[in-house]
């Protein structure tokens, strides 16, 4: 099974620190979202498939990319995912889960769907690891229109309710604009896979064409506008 793994989510347990790796189990035939565990970054155990493809309440299709709050809401861990309905569009769903092994669906439709003739309108997918902050859970999310052109959006959920939007960008943050992102092994393509808050900044880690990784800049708190691409 060859694997693409998507990012890393620090949580505790009992023992300490973990790193728990979510990412793209593939078979040749269907992708799923698996999870590895570590306590060094260098020695991984696999835990196995967490949302099995053709399985869902509505993501029929296959499952990729999760994104896991690190705090616990009601009780529960939660995860942001992409999942791929009926129609073969990818959208977000999000699930729940009390030992970060077993998950729950939380809700009957995406948390976070496509959106006609916006930058979101055929992919919906998250990227890093939700930020809990006084206003909301902040989420960094990447959209695809239906050229398959790849931007950055910011949704915001309830801090009470992760099911629950308050906010969504109308227009994206952050987009190929320089010709390394343009063009490589897919064209046009910005992919925002980590997150760093540092120095009074926030620091993007991003794909750029498939081909290769930038890093951009925004101060903080994060706002649409004014990122540097380094």
């Amino acid at each position: 099974m060859r694997t693409e793994a998507e990012w890393r989510i620090p949580a505790w347990s009992k023992s300490g620190t973990r790193y728990y790796l979510t990412y793209t189990g593939y078979n040749k035939k269907d992708a799923q979202l698996c999870l590895a565990i570590s306590k060094d970054l260098l020695h991984w155990e696999r835990k196995g498939i967490l949302l099995p493809a053709h399985k869902g309440n509505w993501n029929v299709g296959w499952t990729k990319s999760g994104a896991i709050l690190t705090e616990k809401i009601q009780g529960k861990f939660w995860m942001y995912w992409l999942g791929t309905a009926a129609d073969h569009a990818d959208q977000m769903g999000v699930s729940f889960s009390s030992d970060l092994l077993h998950w729950t669906e939380a809700t009957g439709a995406p948390v976070l769907s496509m959106r006609a003739g916006k930058f979101d309108s055929r992919v919906v997918e998250p990227g890093p690891p939700p930020i809990l902050t006084p206003e909301g859970i902040m989420l960094v999310y990447n959209g695809a229109d239906d050229q398959l052109v790849y931007r950055t959006g910011i949704a915001v959920f309830d801090r009470n309710d992760p099911r629950k939007v308050l906010y969504r960008s109308e227009t994206p943050v952050f987009g190929p604009e320089l010709q390394w992102e343009k063009e490589g092994q897919v064209p046009n393509v910005v992919f925002v896979e980590g997150m760093v808050q540092w120095k009074g900044k926030f620091l993007f880690y991003y794909g750029g064409a498939d081909k290769y990784v930038g890093v951009a800049e925004a101060p903080a708190p994060l706002i649409p506008t004014g990122l540097q691409r380094k």
